[in-house]
């Protein structure tokens, strides 16, 4: 398994929907979050994309140089940019970060905000230009020579990308989407498959779904999952604090963020927000919670992601598993706020999970955890504590 985390570079808070307990969204404080990602172990992290995010290749970019082992997991956006442009970035960062770049192709969104941008496609006709976007970028980035391609959307004649990366052939290309245009282009093209925190059984159906397909191209494939986690010492505790998330939401507010994400045509967030049962005003736990320790009350107002774990270390390390067996090994998981959670999860479920990271990541190569008791022993270990 690797665990990766989250670069909140939409805002951040103590609290859903309200700026009471929220945090400035300056340099500082992104570093701060990084550098933590960094210190705990985590492989790396994914930054947002989209006109309510600060930009991510901008971002990852400022980042990198703060931190050491991290990996940086950046939006590249068929449609917005050209292949060309995108194989250079690429590349470019690859190179100077020294190999700590992992990319994922974004194609689906808010048709609003994708005309915003300039573009006027249909759903499928947006992922018809990404297929010939990874065609034209995947040739690039591998240094293949000079690449020429016409296509529906996408011509290059003469292409070349004249400064190769240290990721061979480039670096690890991760993709989402549930729409049958968007497993075809995964099955041809990425090598992590990503889904959204659904019911295990869905995710099941999902994974075998995008199997079958990448074996249509003679291809295998793997998977990741994106969730927030609210893990603590007891149950109490992590069902109390995803209540307390959610305790500042009006009902005109989630409304409005409903009415906002009913309009994209993304079927992954149609999918989420399907979860959600709400019953008029009610948003109690046995409505939210879709599925053992499965709540969706981030994906009230919350675009994207839009279920969390909660529960005990114990609980959650265990939901986790399930999730594993189904063929799941990367997660990508966040919390409000994200620095503090950071900690959290380092804490409470590394030691539970079976994580391959890189070796010099590992954290038991530390001396010691915790504080010296009495300025003379040292405080047991995690695992014996256990």
């Amino acid at each position: 398994m690797k665990l990766l985390w989250f670069i909140p570079t939409h805002g951040d808070g103590r609290y859903l929907g309200t700026s009471y307990g929220g945090r400035p969204l300056d340099f500082g404080y992104l570093k701060q979050i990084a550098c933590a990602v960094d210190d705990l172990g985590f492989y790396g992290a994914l930054l947002p994309t989209g006109r309510s995010c600060e930009d991510a290749w901008v971002t990852a970019a400022a980042l990198f140089p703060e931190t050491r082992r991290m990996r940086f997991l950046v939006a590249v956006r068929p449609g917005l940019i050209s292949p060309t442009l995108a194989a250079r970035m690429t590349t470019t960062f690859d190179r100077l970060s020294n190999g700590r770049l992992l990319i994922n192709m974004v194609t689906s969104g808010d048709p609003v905000e994708l005309a915003g941008d300039g573009v006027f496609l249909e759903h499928d006709q947006r992922y018809e230009i990404t297929d010939e976007f990874l065609h034209i970028w995947r040739a690039l980035v591998s240094g293949t020579g000079e690449v020429n391609f016409a296509g529906k959307h996408l011509q290059v004649r003469g292409a070349k990308n004249l400064f190769g990366g240290i990721q061979q052939p480039y670096p690890a290309l991760y993709i989402g989407g549930s729409s049958s245009a968007g497993i075809e282009v995964a099955a041809k093209h990425t090598d992590h498959y990503l889904t959204w925190g659904e019911p295990p059984a869905q995710v099941a159906k999902k994974i075998e779904t995008v199997r079958t397909e990448a074996a249509r191209y003679g291809r295998s494939i793997r998977f990741g999952i994106r969730l927030h986690v609210i893990v603590r010492e007891s149950d109490d505790a992590a069902w109390r604090d995803a209540e307390a998330l959610i305790s500042h939401l009006s009902d005109q507010t989630v409304r409005a963020a409903h009415q906002t994400l009913a309009r994209h045509d993304s079927i992954s967030q149609q999918r989420m927000l399907a979860l959600q049962k709400l019953n008029g005003t009610r948003r109690t736990r046995g409505v939210l919670e879709v599925s053992p320790n499965l709540w969706t009350g981030v994906g009230l107002v919350r675009g994207g992601a839009g279920t969390a774990l909660v529960g005990n270390a114990e609980t959650v390390a265990a939901r986790m598993l399930e999730y594993r067996e189904l063929g799941i090994e990367t997660f990508i998981l966040s919390g409000y706020p994200h620095l503090e959670e950071a900690f959290r999860v380092a804490e409470l479920l590394f030691d539970r999970l079976p994580l391959v990271h890189d070796e010099h990541e590992r954290r038991d190569k530390k001396p010691f955890h915790g504080e010296i008791v009495a300025n003379s022993l040292l405080p047991k270990s995690a695992t014996a504590a256990l």
